[in-house]
């Protein structure tokens, strides 16, 4: 690692502001200084990934699928120096290192397979008809067409799979587009050894210089300059709704606005039958103590909401729920800062009229590690009070307790949008959920059926996205083949000559 910039194939360091990762599990900065990103930097990128798009649009589906291919090699070929820093820069266990290397290779191989052939460009013809009448009819042909080049910000929860050579920039990269990515300060060293990976498989496979860069930057100011450049079309951001906001507003406010595809903020509601209740209390509590603080609590799919209806032993069930969450070790979050924000908004939730502290982990922990919490509040309180709405980033869940089914559908309503929603419920009771599964499906992208939300399948039925402000536009995914949608855009050719028709739209002119 150099802490430099990789501004096309070069590495550059012309700034003065620097920065170092911090170990959350050894509570100490690691050793590597990187550097900044300059303003003249961010228009160097800019400028090779603009003048890349211009060849890297129409090179073969079959080369620019061998790129990504060679990018997968490359990420393994890094081998225990890449697990290694991944575990330093984020405080999480090996086996979820090898983990997400493998859903990033994966996700990468996945495209580069969908790309063999031009049928995700969805070709479609539609032939002339010069003898209708009272207008002839012209031949039209269309097909998607891929934006520009596009700015990715790393995810801190996911130093590989949703960073650097992640889903964004995987799904960009296969649609044609060149990638700057704007890597997450909390993983620069990871961010900077995946970038060495693109950059050595974009040498090896002939690709333009400028199809892929990657900046470090510790602030706002680089992910600002970046998304407000008019040579950039488009942008992918995983993280906090503050976040993900202040990009889309930024895009919106431009000459020419851009889309903004950022998934954020998720309380994934599950929804706790009486009839579950009744039947398997105990198997409910072990299975969500375990799915609560999973990760520490730091997946975009964690249940952070419970949502009940009073019955014969759900205080029983309530209560045995915190007792098995709580006996779950306290494990280290990613960085000091969001140990810190976990506390905080934890204890403005608790703070809140009606809210009660079920449970509480109590045994000492080291610096930045996070025990899980447990609480409750009436139905009444919830619609009343959206404080109690908002996500808790880590091993935290409320259990929301509504008196009838019309007070549940409410509460229901009243969330904002989500990226899923979890119905627990009994074969009995299916014909009383209609009401509960249109509320949901109003509010979030998923409906998990007697399961967990964590855990994102990578494969074309998966909808990863929802109602805003789960994402900025609940009609694209940001996981599968679907998610390379978003980066490009239907393009049609009417009465064009055959000689000059991509070649998936010449047949039968």
């Amino acid at each position: 690692m150099t802490g430099k910039n990789y501004i096309g194939f070069q590495q550059l360091a012309a700034g003065s502001m620097t920065f170092r990762t911090y170990d959350p599990v050894q509570d100490r900065p690691n050793d590597t200084l990187f550097t900044e990103a300059t303003s003249d930097e961010i228009e160097q990128a800019t400028f090779l990934a603009e003048k890349a798009f211009r060849s890297y649009r129409t090179t073969e589906g079959s080369k620019r699928a061998a790129f990504l291919r060679a990018i997968a090699d490359e990420i393994l070929a890094l081998d225990e120096i890449l697990i290694q820093t991944y575990m330093k820069e984020s405080g999480l266990p090996q086996g979820r290192a090898i983990g997400e290397r493998g859903r990033t290779v994966g996700q990468l191989r996945m495209f580069a397979e969908l790309i063999g052939d031009d049928a995700w460009r969805k070709p479609t013809i539609d032939r002339a008809d010069p003898s209708r009448t009272p207008v002839p009819k012209p031949d039209l042909r269309k097909l998607l067409i891929p934006l520009g080049p596009v700015v990715v910000f790393g995810a801190s929860n996911f130093p590989l799979a949703y960073s650097t050579a992640g889903g964004d920039t995987a799904s960009a990269l296969a649609a044609g587009c060149p990638v700057i990515v704007k890597s997450h300060p909390m993983h620069a060293g990871t961010g900077e050894l995946v970038a060495s990976a693109v950059i050595k498989a974009a040498q090896a496979a002939g690709m333009p210089e400028g199809v892929f860069s990657n900046l470090n930057s510790s602030g706002i100011e680089v992910g600002k300059l970046l998304v407000m450049d008019p040579k950039v079309k488009a942008v992918g951001f995983t993280g906090s709704i503050g976040g993900g906001r202040a990009l889309f507003d930024l895009a919106a406010q431009r000459d020419e606005p851009i889309p903004v595809f950022a998934e954020m903020g998720s309380v994934n509601p599950v929804i706790i039958s009486r009839g579950a209740i009744k039947n398997r209390s105990g198997e409910i509590a072990t299975t969500y103590s375990k799915s609560i603080t999973l990760g520490t609590g730091q997946f975009c799919t964690n249940p952070g909401l419970l949502l009940t209806i009073d019955c014969e032993g759900l205080d029983e069930f309530i209560q045995d729920l915190g007792r098995k969450t709580v006996s779950v070790d306290a494990h280290s979050m990613l960085h000091p800062n969001i140990h810190s924000a976990f506390q905080q908004k934890g204890s403005e939730v608790l703070s809140q009229e009606g809210s009660v502290l079920v449970a509480e982990y109590d045994k000492p922990t080291q610096n930045n590690y996070a025990g899980a919490r447990i609480a409750t509040v009436s139905g009444e309180h919830f619609l009343r009070n959206t404080k109690l709405h908002q996500e808790v980033f880590g091993p935290f869940s409320l259990v929301v307790r509504c008196k009838d089914e019309a007070e549940l559908v409410q509460v229901i309503q009243s969330l904002e949008g989500q990226l899923t929603g979890t119905i627990l419920a009994e074969k009995e009771e299916y014909t009383n959920l209609a009401a509960v599964i249109d509320a949901l499906q109003d509010r979030v992208g998923r409906i998990i059926f007697n399961g967990v939300p964590t855990g994102v399948e990578v494969c074309d039925a998966m909808t990863h996205g929802g109602p805003y402000p789960a994402s900025t536009d609940s009609r694209f995914t940001a996981v599968g083949n679907h998610s390379i949608l978003r980066w490009v855009r239907p393009f049609s050719y009417q009465d064009f000559p055959k000689e000059l028709l991509p070649e998936v739209l010449k047949e039968a002119k």
